[in-house]
């Protein structure tokens, strides 16, 4: 069962409500984190990797004795702490050279983690090539079926979309596409195709699993002569060749919880946060605007303020007709003469 925490105070209680799950979630911040040994490709694929995360990246300096896979709970209290929800680890051991641990939690607890290996390793010092700017979001590329029918490569897929992903918007200006991630897998022969998406009993022996090919390209866009603009891609790095070790997959109770909706409040579907409702809109100050669409009207039979200075007394009809005889009266006798 998960833990349900009750606040003290009203600090408390504002701070798990700051906390709690949200129709639209925040950006996600990775803490990486050092073992007792990581070696120089290790520390190279954690500086590079946290440069395309920042600026929502924390990185330890000293060196931890973390075993993530035997026990988690140095993770989960530093997730409390930071309100962090990612990891990166980096180790290398005799056993498990160059190595890197994914994790990723839920409600300060560990909901499911995947451990690679790096084959190959190519900084972006290498490639004299401009740069994108940090805190821009990329464009994540899946090449290949494997990520969307295999349960090892569907939680990988999973795991570098919540790690790269950025702040959800609803539209980008095209300059502010500046880098594109490109996830491809190497050729394989052909796999047993799981169904279940939380693990499968029967899974294959990880040495015949084909590696992940990770590629960082910018975008260059040039004049076409039409309304679309040329793409060109310019190699940025780093580039990463990846090898699938160790996992651990989430608690199925625990992933329901994860992946429910949270039921919006009456407030927020006023805003327009919830389903978008017709003719109605939230403009760039967050105040809800509607629009009436009405029938042609008669201004002649609009009915205005009724104010009592604007009201005639009955002395004043009195009046008004006189003159209006004595004005008649003129014109007449005039017409008689002639």
């Amino acid at each position: 069962m998960l833990r349900t925490v009750k606040p003290r105070n009203a600090r408390s209680k504002r701070a798990l409500e700051a906390r709690e799950a949200k129709e639209v979630e925040d950006v996600r911040t990775a803490i990486f984190v050092k073992g007792t040994h990581t070696g120089e490709i290790v520390n190279g694929v954690m500086k590079e990797l946290m440069a395309l995360k920042r600026p929502d990246a924390i990185s330890f300096s000293k060196k931890n004795t973390i075993h993530p896979f035997e026990d988690a709970s140095s993770l989960e209290f530093w997730a409390g702490k930071n309100d962090a929800s990612m990891f990166l680890m980096g180790q290398s051991t005799k056993k498990r050279p160059a190595g890197l641990i994914i994790a990723r939690t839920f409600d300060s607890r560990l909901l499911d983690m995947c451990e690679l290996g790096v084959d190959k390793f190519v900084s972006m010092a290498e490639f004299k090539t401009p740069k994108s700017t940090p805190g821009h979001k990329p464009m994540m590329h899946f090449a290949s079926e494997l990520f969307d029918t295999h349960p090892r490569f569907i939680q990988v897929k999973s795991l570098l979309m919540d790690f790269f992903n950025g702040e959800v918007i609803e539209s980008i200006c095209l300059p502010g596409l500046e880098h594109v991630i490109s996830v491809s897998i190497a050729p394989a022969p052909s796999l047993q195709i799981a169904n279940p998406i939380l693990g499968d009993s029967q899974e294959d022996d990880i040495q015949n699993l084909p590696k992940i090919h990770i590629r960082t390209y910018t975008v260059k866009l040039l004049p076409s002569g039409t309304r679309v603009p040329r793409v060109e891609l310019t190699e940025m790095g780093p580039f990463l060749d990846l090898s699938l070790r160790r996992h651990q997959a989430a608690d199925p109770e625990m992933w329901k919880a994860a992946m429910r909706r949270p039921k919006l409040k009456k407030q927020d579907v006023e805003k327009g946060l919830g389903k978008k409702k017709k003719n109605m809109e939230v403009d760039e100050m967050g105040d809800l605007r509607g629009r009436v669409h009405i029938a042609k009207q008669d201004l002649d039979k609009l009915q205005t303020r009724k104010m009592k200075g604007l009201k005639s007394t009955p002395v004043e009809e009195d009046g008004r007709s006189e003159d209006s005889e004595q004005e008649d009266d003129p014109r007449q006798k005039k017409r008689k003469r002639d």
